[in-house]
Protein backbone atom coordinates (compact mmCIF):
# COMPACT_ATOMS: atom_id res chain seq x y z
CA UNK A 1 0.00 0.00 0.00
CA UNK A 2 3.09 2.47 0.16
CA UNK A 3 2.90 3.09 -3.45
CA UNK A 4 -0.66 4.99 -2.47
CA UNK A 5 1.52 7.59 -0.61
CA UNK A 6 4.54 8.11 -2.73
CA UNK A 7 5.87 11.43 -4.75
CA UNK A 8 4.36 13.57 -1.60
CA UNK A 9 6.78 16.55 -3.17
CA UNK A 10 5.02 16.66 -6.78
CA UNK A 11 1.68 16.53 -4.76
CA UNK A 12 2.58 19.61 -2.67
CA UNK A 13 2.90 21.44 -6.35
CA UNK A 14 -1.60 20.84 -6.59
CA UNK A 15 -1.69 23.69 -4.11
CA UNK A 16 -2.31 26.96 -6.20
CA UNK A 17 -3.68 25.54 -8.87
CA UNK A 18 -7.13 24.79 -7.25
CA UNK A 19 -6.67 20.67 -7.28
CA UNK A 20 -6.44 18.15 -4.71
CA UNK A 21 -5.75 14.29 -4.75
CA UNK A 22 -7.67 11.71 -2.02
CA UNK A 23 -7.19 8.73 -0.92
CA UNK A 24 -10.90 6.86 -1.28
CA UNK A 25 -11.48 3.94 0.76
CA UNK A 26 -15.06 2.32 2.45
CA UNK A 27 -16.67 1.44 6.11
CA UNK A 28 -18.67 -1.93 4.69
CA UNK A 29 -21.91 -2.85 3.81
CA UNK A 30 -24.26 -0.64 5.96
CA UNK A 31 -26.45 -3.27 6.71
CA UNK A 32 -29.45 -0.96 6.63
CA UNK A 33 -29.17 0.16 3.12
CA UNK A 34 -27.28 -2.85 1.74
CA UNK A 35 -25.14 0.01 0.37
CA UNK A 36 -21.53 0.44 0.34
CA UNK A 37 -20.16 3.93 -0.20
CA UNK A 38 -17.49 5.74 -1.36
CA UNK A 39 -15.48 8.12 1.01
CA UNK A 40 -11.94 10.13 0.33
CA UNK A 41 -9.64 12.19 2.37
CA UNK A 42 -7.13 14.55 1.52
CA UNK A 43 -3.76 12.99 0.88
CA UNK A 44 -1.91 15.16 2.38
CA UNK A 45 -3.52 14.53 5.80
CA UNK A 46 -2.47 10.44 5.55
CA UNK A 47 0.56 9.30 6.69
CA UNK A 48 0.49 5.27 6.31
CA UNK A 49 -1.78 2.94 5.26
CA UNK A 50 -1.60 -0.60 6.81
CA UNK A 51 -2.83 -3.48 7.67
CA UNK A 52 -4.55 -2.89 11.16
CA UNK A 53 -2.49 -4.12 14.04
CA UNK A 54 -3.20 -5.32 17.39
CA UNK A 55 -4.92 -2.34 19.52
CA UNK A 56 -4.67 -2.32 23.13
CA UNK A 57 -8.18 -1.04 24.83
CA UNK A 58 -8.28 1.48 27.48
CA UNK A 59 -11.27 2.37 30.12
CA UNK A 60 -13.32 5.70 29.81
CA UNK A 61 -11.74 6.36 25.75
CA UNK A 62 -14.50 8.15 23.63
CA UNK A 63 -17.41 5.66 22.21
CA UNK A 64 -15.49 5.22 19.02
CA UNK A 65 -12.17 4.66 19.81
CA UNK A 66 -11.08 1.69 19.48
CA UNK A 67 -8.19 1.97 21.67
CA UNK A 68 -4.45 3.02 20.78
CA UNK A 69 -1.33 1.07 18.90
CA UNK A 70 2.28 1.80 19.33
CA UNK A 71 3.47 3.48 16.14
CA UNK A 72 7.24 3.27 16.14
CA UNK A 73 7.28 4.41 19.80
CA UNK A 74 4.52 6.27 19.33
CA UNK A 75 0.99 5.90 21.15
CA UNK A 76 -1.84 6.48 18.36
CA UNK A 77 -5.39 6.87 19.19
CA UNK A 78 -7.42 4.71 16.86
CA UNK A 79 -10.56 5.59 15.53
CA UNK A 80 -13.66 3.15 14.22
CA UNK A 81 -15.02 5.24 11.37
CA UNK A 82 -18.23 3.13 10.87
CA UNK A 83 -19.27 3.26 14.39
CA UNK A 84 -18.41 7.27 14.70
CA UNK A 85 -20.26 7.77 11.55
CA UNK A 86 -23.19 5.21 12.12
CA UNK A 87 -22.72 3.08 9.56
CA UNK A 88 -24.12 -0.43 10.91
CA UNK A 89 -21.54 -3.13 9.34
CA UNK A 90 -20.52 -6.58 10.16
CA UNK A 91 -17.25 -5.85 7.64
CA UNK A 92 -14.06 -6.41 9.36
CA UNK A 93 -12.07 -3.20 9.15
CA UNK A 94 -8.66 -4.72 8.36
CA UNK A 95 -7.33 -1.68 7.15
CA UNK A 96 -5.83 2.03 9.39
CA UNK A 97 -5.46 4.88 7.70
CA UNK A 98 -2.70 6.80 9.56
CA UNK A 99 -3.28 10.53 9.33
CA UNK A 100 -1.34 13.51 10.53
CA UNK A 101 -2.94 17.01 11.10
CA UNK A 102 -3.85 19.84 13.26
CA UNK A 103 -0.55 18.42 15.17
CA UNK A 104 -1.73 15.16 16.14
CA UNK A 105 -1.63 11.66 14.75
CA UNK A 106 -4.75 9.34 15.04
CA UNK A 107 -5.69 5.74 13.23
CA UNK A 108 -8.47 5.24 11.42
CA UNK A 109 -10.14 1.64 10.69
CA UNK A 110 -11.73 1.23 7.44
CA UNK A 111 -12.56 -1.83 5.27
CA UNK A 112 -10.48 -0.76 2.35
CA UNK A 113 -8.83 1.41 0.62
CA UNK A 114 -9.17 2.19 -2.95
CA UNK A 115 -6.97 4.25 -4.75
CA UNK A 116 -5.84 7.78 -5.32
CA UNK A 117 -8.03 10.18 -7.56
CA UNK A 118 -7.03 13.59 -8.69
CA UNK A 119 -9.54 16.27 -9.08
CA UNK A 120 -10.20 20.21 -8.89
CA UNK A 121 -11.86 21.64 -6.00
CA UNK A 122 -14.37 22.76 -8.54
CA UNK A 123 -15.89 19.50 -8.60
CA UNK A 124 -16.10 18.94 -5.24
CA UNK A 125 -19.98 20.06 -4.22
CA UNK A 126 -21.21 21.55 -0.88
CA UNK A 127 -23.43 18.50 0.11
CA UNK A 128 -27.07 18.80 -0.12
CA UNK A 129 -28.37 19.81 3.79
CA UNK A 130 -30.66 16.77 4.18
CA UNK A 131 -27.63 14.50 3.78
CA UNK A 132 -25.36 17.22 5.86
CA UNK A 133 -28.40 17.04 8.69
CA UNK A 134 -28.16 12.86 7.93
CA UNK A 135 -24.73 12.38 8.62
CA UNK A 136 -24.16 15.10 11.65
CA UNK A 137 -21.89 17.17 9.27
CA UNK A 138 -19.25 14.74 8.67
CA UNK A 139 -19.41 14.58 5.12
CA UNK A 140 -18.14 18.13 3.94
CA UNK A 141 -17.93 17.70 0.23
CA UNK A 142 -19.44 15.77 -2.53
CA UNK A 143 -18.07 14.42 -6.10
CA UNK A 144 -19.47 12.04 -8.96
CA UNK A 145 -16.85 9.62 -10.60
CA UNK A 146 -16.76 8.61 -14.59
CA UNK A 147 -18.45 4.87 -12.93
CA UNK A 148 -21.40 7.20 -11.22
CA UNK A 149 -20.31 6.72 -7.76
CA UNK A 150 -20.61 9.54 -5.63
CA UNK A 151 -17.73 10.18 -3.12
CA UNK A 152 -17.97 12.15 0.50
CA UNK A 153 -15.60 13.70 1.66
CA UNK A 154 -15.82 12.87 5.65
CA UNK A 155 -14.58 15.82 7.79
CA UNK A 156 -11.99 13.95 9.86
CA UNK A 157 -10.90 17.28 11.63
CA UNK A 158 -14.35 16.87 13.29
CA UNK A 159 -13.42 13.66 14.35
CA UNK A 160 -10.49 14.85 16.15
CA UNK A 161 -11.97 17.81 17.60
CA UNK A 162 -15.03 15.72 19.39
CA UNK A 163 -12.38 12.96 20.61
CA UNK A 164 -9.85 15.58 22.08
CA UNK A 165 -9.88 16.25 26.15
CA UNK A 166 -9.50 20.24 26.35
CA UNK A 167 -11.11 23.07 28.39
CA UNK A 168 -12.65 24.84 25.00
CA UNK A 169 -15.08 27.21 28.19
CA UNK A 170 -11.63 28.14 29.93
CA UNK A 171 -9.78 28.83 26.51
CA UNK A 172 -12.60 31.15 25.34
CA UNK A 173 -13.03 32.67 28.96
CA UNK A 174 -9.65 34.04 28.34
CA UNK A 175 -9.42 35.67 25.00
CA UNK A 176 -9.80 39.22 25.71
CA UNK A 177 -12.23 41.34 23.93
CA UNK A 178 -10.51 43.97 22.10
CA UNK A 179 -13.38 47.08 21.92
CA UNK A 180 -13.28 47.94 18.47
CA UNK A 181 -17.00 47.59 17.35
CA UNK A 182 -15.79 48.45 13.77
CA UNK A 183 -13.99 45.48 13.20
CA UNK A 184 -15.43 43.29 10.29
CA UNK A 185 -13.60 39.47 9.13
CA UNK A 186 -14.99 37.23 6.58
CA UNK A 187 -14.11 33.80 7.10
CA UNK A 188 -14.29 30.54 5.29
CA UNK A 189 -14.60 26.70 6.06
CA UNK A 190 -16.06 23.79 5.31
CA UNK A 191 -15.99 21.89 8.74
CA UNK A 192 -18.81 23.10 10.58
CA UNK A 193 -17.17 22.52 13.79
CA UNK A 194 -14.44 24.61 12.44
CA UNK A 195 -16.51 27.14 11.98
CA UNK A 196 -18.09 26.76 15.16
CA UNK A 197 -14.20 27.78 16.83
CA UNK A 198 -13.76 30.47 14.68
CA UNK A 199 -17.32 32.44 15.42
CA UNK A 200 -16.27 31.40 19.28
CA UNK A 201 -13.58 33.00 19.04
CA UNK A 202 -14.58 36.07 17.40
CA UNK A 203 -17.30 36.89 19.75
CA UNK A 204 -15.15 36.46 22.38
CA UNK A 205 -13.09 39.05 20.81
CA UNK A 206 -16.22 41.44 20.07
CA UNK A 207 -15.63 41.27 16.27
CA UNK A 208 -18.10 41.26 13.56
CA UNK A 209 -17.79 38.50 11.01
CA UNK A 210 -19.42 37.03 7.73
CA UNK A 211 -18.87 33.17 7.55
CA UNK A 212 -18.53 31.25 4.44
CA UNK A 213 -18.33 27.73 4.27
CA UNK A 214 -16.25 27.37 0.88
CA UNK A 215 -13.76 29.92 -0.99
CA UNK A 216 -16.38 30.90 -3.45
CA UNK A 217 -18.70 31.88 -1.06
CA UNK A 218 -15.92 33.92 0.43
CA UNK A 219 -15.24 35.56 -2.78
CA UNK A 220 -18.68 36.23 -3.26
CA UNK A 221 -19.43 37.83 -0.02
CA UNK A 222 -15.90 39.66 -0.67
CA UNK A 223 -17.54 41.22 -3.72
CA UNK A 224 -20.92 42.11 -2.68
CA UNK A 225 -19.36 44.00 0.09
CA UNK A 226 -16.99 45.79 -2.46
CA UNK A 227 -19.39 46.48 -4.70
CA UNK A 228 -22.06 48.25 -2.07
CA UNK A 229 -19.02 49.86 -0.41
CA UNK A 230 -18.36 51.53 -3.81
CA UNK A 231 -21.85 52.11 -4.47
CA UNK A 232 -21.89 54.35 -1.11
CA UNK A 233 -18.28 56.17 -1.65
CA UNK A 234 -16.71 54.24 0.52
CA UNK A 235 -13.20 51.98 -0.11
CA UNK A 236 -14.27 48.19 0.42
CA UNK A 237 -10.65 48.15 2.75
CA UNK A 238 -13.44 50.16 5.55
CA UNK A 239 -15.57 47.24 5.67
CA UNK A 240 -13.53 44.22 5.70
CA UNK A 241 -10.80 44.29 8.02
CA UNK A 242 -9.81 41.01 7.73
CA UNK A 243 -10.01 37.36 5.77
CA UNK A 244 -9.32 34.18 7.54
CA UNK A 245 -9.49 30.75 5.06
CA UNK A 246 -9.56 26.96 6.05
CA UNK A 247 -6.72 25.51 2.52
CA UNK A 248 -8.98 22.68 1.94
CA UNK A 249 -12.67 23.62 0.49
CA UNK A 250 -15.49 22.73 -2.03
CA UNK A 251 -15.54 24.90 -4.95
CA UNK A 252 -12.64 26.64 -4.60
CA UNK A 253 -9.86 26.22 -1.64
CA UNK A 254 -8.06 28.79 0.30
CA UNK A 255 -4.91 29.45 -1.87
CA UNK A 256 -6.63 30.87 -4.62
CA UNK A 257 -8.93 32.62 -2.94
CA UNK A 258 -5.69 34.26 -0.97
CA UNK A 259 -4.69 34.69 -5.19
CA UNK A 260 -7.55 36.33 -5.76
CA UNK A 261 -8.05 38.60 -2.71
CA UNK A 262 -4.33 39.73 -2.95
CA UNK A 263 -4.21 40.55 -6.51
CA UNK A 264 -7.61 42.92 -6.75
CA UNK A 265 -6.53 46.20 -5.80
CA UNK A 266 -9.94 47.01 -4.22
CA UNK A 267 -8.76 44.24 -1.74
CA UNK A 268 -5.57 46.24 -1.51
CA UNK A 269 -3.59 46.29 2.36
CA UNK A 270 -6.47 43.57 3.89
CA UNK A 271 -4.38 41.03 5.71
CA UNK A 272 -5.27 36.88 5.00
CA UNK A 273 -4.95 34.39 7.63
CA UNK A 274 -4.76 30.93 6.62
CA UNK A 275 -6.31 28.61 9.29
CA UNK A 276 -5.81 24.98 8.49
CA UNK A 277 -5.12 21.53 9.78
CA UNK A 278 -2.56 20.94 6.95
CA UNK A 279 0.31 22.79 9.48
CA UNK A 280 3.04 21.58 7.82
CA UNK A 281 5.99 23.45 7.06
CA UNK A 282 5.56 23.23 2.77
CA UNK A 283 2.01 24.09 3.29
CA UNK A 284 3.00 27.04 5.24
CA UNK A 285 5.98 28.18 2.39
CA UNK A 286 3.17 27.60 -0.32
CA UNK A 287 0.81 29.69 2.05
CA UNK A 288 3.04 32.58 1.62
CA UNK A 289 3.98 32.24 -2.01
CA UNK A 290 -0.19 33.09 -3.17
CA UNK A 291 0.53 36.28 -0.33
CA UNK A 292 -0.82 34.72 3.12
CA UNK A 293 0.06 37.24 5.93
CA UNK A 294 -0.26 34.83 8.64
CA UNK A 295 -0.80 30.69 8.98
CA UNK A 296 -2.32 29.17 12.10
CA UNK A 297 -3.28 25.94 13.09
CA UNK A 298 -6.60 25.02 13.52
CA UNK A 299 -8.15 24.07 17.23
CA UNK A 300 -5.97 26.55 19.09
CA UNK A 301 -8.50 29.50 20.04
CA UNK A 302 -5.97 31.57 21.83
CA UNK A 303 -2.96 31.28 19.23
CA UNK A 304 -5.51 32.39 16.55
CA UNK A 305 -7.25 34.84 18.49
CA UNK A 306 -3.70 36.31 18.76
CA UNK A 307 -2.85 36.26 15.67
CA UNK A 308 -6.18 38.11 14.80
CA UNK A 309 -5.44 40.49 17.04
CA UNK A 310 -1.92 41.40 15.59
CA UNK A 311 -3.58 41.45 12.17
CA UNK A 312 -6.49 43.62 12.82
CA UNK A 313 -4.19 45.98 15.25
CA UNK A 314 -1.63 46.20 12.91
CA UNK A 315 1.00 45.22 16.02
CA UNK A 316 4.02 43.44 14.55
CA UNK A 317 4.76 40.12 15.06
CA UNK A 318 7.99 39.20 16.95
CA UNK A 319 10.03 36.73 16.22
CA UNK A 320 10.04 33.57 17.72
CA UNK A 321 13.59 32.39 19.14
CA UNK A 322 15.41 29.57 16.62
Amino acid sequence: MSELLRNIDARTKLAGTNKLEILLFSLGRDTRTGRCETFGINVFKVREVMRTPSITSAPEMPGAVEGMVSLRGALVPVVDLARYSGVQTDTPRDIMIVTEYAGHTQGFLVEAVDTILRLDWSQMRVPPAMLMAEMGGLVTAVTELDDGRLVMMMDVEKVLAENMSNDDELVFRSIKPLDKPELMVVFADDSAVARKQIQRTLEAMGVKYISAMNGREAWNELERIANYALSVGRKPTDMISLVLTDIEMPEMDGYILTKKIKSDPRFGGVPVIMHSSLSGMSNQQLGKSVGVDEYVAKFEPQRLSEALERRLLGIAQVPQPA
